[in-house]
C-alpha cells in the first residue's frame, strides 16, 4: 500500500477542507462557525484546535445565526467561497435547520457538519436524542433532509473520503448549488484510520460556465427580434455568474429596461441609464410601469418567485416570457421559453445573435420621475425648506 496517515475521522475532515482551494489560489471553505456541546466537543473540537494554524474556527453565540454569517459571506463572495457549520446534536442541529431552508431556497452554498447519535447506539439514548418508536435510524439530523442539496450521515471514518469530494462538488455545482449537510456519529468523529496521503492533496475546485444549446438560443433571440417593449428582470444568478458588465453592456446596446430581484441588487448600479430599480410586490414605480406594458418579459438568473412577478399579475397575460437560467427546473417556470446556460456567457452569445436589434419604446423619463420622486421623499426636512 501506498502511504497513509492516521487521524481521527475528524482531524481528517479538517485537514481535507484546509487543502480545498479556489482558482485563485484561495480555500474554498474559509473556516467554521462553531457552537460545541454534546455530539461534537470532543471529536470535531479537538480536530478544530489541532488545526488551528491552517484552518481557523469561530465561536457562535446562536446556531442559526452564525448559519446565517456564513450564508451572507457566501453571497458576498458571488459563490465563489463558503463557510461551514457545526452544531452539537439535538436542538443545536435543529437551530441550523431554518438556515439552510434559507440557503437551499436561493441557492447558496453552505457545509453544515451536524453532531450525530453514537453509530455503534451502546450510550442509547443520548442526551437529547430523538427516539422514533418505528425508526431506529432516525434522528434530529434527518430535519436536514429536505432543505440539503446534499445529505449524507458519517458512520464509518473512511466514509468521508466519498461523502466529503460529493459535498463540496454539490457546493461548487452553479446549477444544484446550495446547503450540503454532513450528519457525522459522535463517535465516529474520535475513530482513528490510517488515510491514503493522496486524500490530502491541494485540490483545485472550479466553477463551470455552460454555454446555451444553439437552438435555444436561435428560438430566444429571435423571440427577442420580434419584441417592441421588451424588460429585462435581473436575479441572483447575473452577480453569482459575475456578469454585471454582460448585462450592462446588452441593456443599453439594445435599449432594454432592466428591473432588479431581491437577490439581482446592485446587478446595475442605480446610475446607468437603464436601471429602472426593483420589480414586484416591492418594487419601483418605474420598473413596475415598464413590466406591465412589456410584451417580452427577459429573466436573467432569477426564479420568477411570487414577489418578482406579483404572482404573476405584473405582467400583461400574452406578454412572452423568457428565462435565462444555469438550471433548467428555473429555466422552464412559467412556461418560459427557456435557455438554460451561464448568464455571462448567454449574455454574450445572445448578444452576438442579437445584432444590431434595438428596442424602440423605452422611455428614460420614466425611470429619471421616479428617481425624483424617491429624492423628494427621502429627503430631509431642512433640505425640503432650503
Amino acid at each position: 500500500m501506498g502511504n497513509t496517515i492516521r487521524l481521527t475521522a475528524a482531524q481528517a475532515m479538517v485537514k481535507w477542507l484546509s487543502v480545498q482551494m479556489t482558482e485563485a489560489g484561495e480555500r474554498y471553505i474559509d473556516g467554521m462557525w462553531a457552537i460545541f456541546g454534546h455530539g461534537n466537543v470532543a471529536g470535531i473540537g479537538e480536530a478544530l484546535h489541532a488545526y488551528q494554524d491552517v484552518f481557523p474556527t469561530w465561536r457562535g453565540q446562536n446556531e442559526q445565526t452564525m448559519a446565517h454569517t456564513a450564508i451572507a459571506y457566501a453571497k458576498t463572495m458571488k459563490r465563489t467561497r463558503a463557510m461551514a457549520v457545526t452544531s452539537s446534536i439535538g436542538p443545536g442541529s435543529t437551530n441550523v435547520v431554518t438556515a439552510a431552508a434559507l440557503a437551499h431556497v436561493n441557492r447558496l452554498p453552505l457545509l453544515i457538519v451536524a453532531g450525530d447519535v453514537f453509530a455503534n447506539r451502546r450510550p442509547e439514548p443520548v442526551l437529547q436524542q430523538v427516539e422514533d418508536f418505528d425508526d431506529g435510524t432516525v434522528s434530529a439530523n434527518d430535519c436536514f433532509k429536505p432543505v440539503s442539496r446534499y445529505f449524507d450521515r458519517i458512520t464509518r471514518p473512511e466514509q468521508i473520503m466519498y461523502a466529503l469530494p460529493r459535498a463540496l462538488r454539490t457546493m461548487t455545482d452553479p446549477a444544484n448549488c446550495g446547503p450540503a449537510t454532513l450528519a457525522f456519529c459522535q463517535d465516529v468523529q474520535a475513530e482513528a484510520y490510517d488515510y491514503p496521503a493522496e486524500f490530502f492533496e491541494p485540490r483545485v475546485w472550479r466553477i463551470r460556465r455552460p454555454a446555451p444549446d444553439t437552438g435555444e438560443l436561435a428560438r430566444v433571440a429571435e423571440a427577442i427580434k420580434g419584441a417592441k417593449n421588451p424588460v429585462i428582470i435581473a436575479g441572483g444568478g447575473v452577480i453569482y455568474s459575475q456578469a454585471e458588465s454582460e448585462l450592462a453592456a446588452f441593456a443599453e446596446k439594445h435599449n432594454i429596461p432592466v428591473s432588479e430581484t431581491q437577490a439581482g441588487k446592485s446587478a446595475l448600479p442605480t446610475s446607468h441609464p437603464m436601471a429602472f430599480g426593483a420589480s414586484g410586490v416591492d418594487g419601483s414605480a418605474a420598473s413596475n410601469a415598464v413590466a406591465e406594458t412589456a410584451d417580452v418579459v427577459i429573466g436573467i438568473g432569477t426564479r420568477f418567485q411570487d414577489f418578482t412577478t406579483g404572482s404573476r399579475t405584473l405582467f400583461r397575460e400574452d406578454a412572452k416570457l423568457i428565462s435565462i437560467n444555469i438550471h433548467g427546473y428555473d429555466a422552464n417556470k412559467h412556461g418560459a421559453e427557456s435557455l438554460v446556460a451561464d448568464a455571462k456567457i448567454a449574455l454574450q452569445m445572445l448578444g452576438e445573435s442579437l445584432g444590431d436589434y434595438r428596442a424602440d419604446a423605452c422611455d428614460p423619463e420614466q425611470r429619471i420621475d421616479w428617481l425624483r420622486a424617491v429624492d423628494a421623499y427621502c429627503a430631509r426636512p431642512d433640505d425640503q425648506d432650503a
